[in-house]
């Protein structure tokens, strides 16, 4: 893979790493401000080769605006940035279902696991939110458990109730 660019910015539930190929799309991302946190995220083999520190300024990735814009209240700012995701097909349908979900109407492991095609997949619906590397772009924190508890996430249980309460204003 060609170079790639990690960035840290900053935002209302802590630093933000973004991981981005050479054609703006997101590899990984979450709320660290430690890069090797972001990059061990993807398979040994899936890691970028070459990896420069953006400096952080305004626009040095389309990713770092679609986040800033995303915590100004544009939710669907997210939805426009390109992600590249590495697994089977099973996986990539489900990251693809995951950004169809709306902002504010989070599902249940359950019906997400329904949006696949096999409502009895619960465990398959809960490790693909769990090996989503591109975290907020791919919004994995919108998948509740059948009980409307926040279940797990890579980021933190108070990351994820923010990101639920913030899009809940709609």
């Amino acid at each position: 893979m060609k170079m790639s660019i990690i960035q840290t910015i900053d935002t209302p539930d802590g630093p933000f790493t973004l991981l981005v190929d050479s054609e703006q799309r997101v590899l990984a991302s979450g709320w660290t401000a430690d890069p090797d946190a972001i990059v061990n995220r993807l398979a040994e083999r899936f890691r970028p080769t070459e990896i420069r520190e953006g400096e952080i300024r305004e626009g040095e990735t389309d990713a770092a605006a679609a986040v800033r814009a995303y915590y100004d209240g544009d939710l669907g700012a997210i939805d426009t940035v390109a992600v590249h995701q590495f697994g089977t097909e099973m996986q990539r349908a489900g990251w693809a279902a995951l950004r169809q979900i709306t902002p504010g109407e989070p599902l249940t492991y359950t019906s997400f696991a329904a949006e696949l095609g096999n409502p009895s997949a619960v465990r398959a619906a809960a490790s693909i939110c769990a090996r989503n590397a591109p975290a907020l772009f791919v919004p994995c924190h919108r998948v509740l458990r059948a009980d409307g508890t926040l279940g797990g996430f890579a980021w933190g249980l108070s990351v994820k109730e923010s990101l639920l309460a913030r899009e809940s204003v709609l």
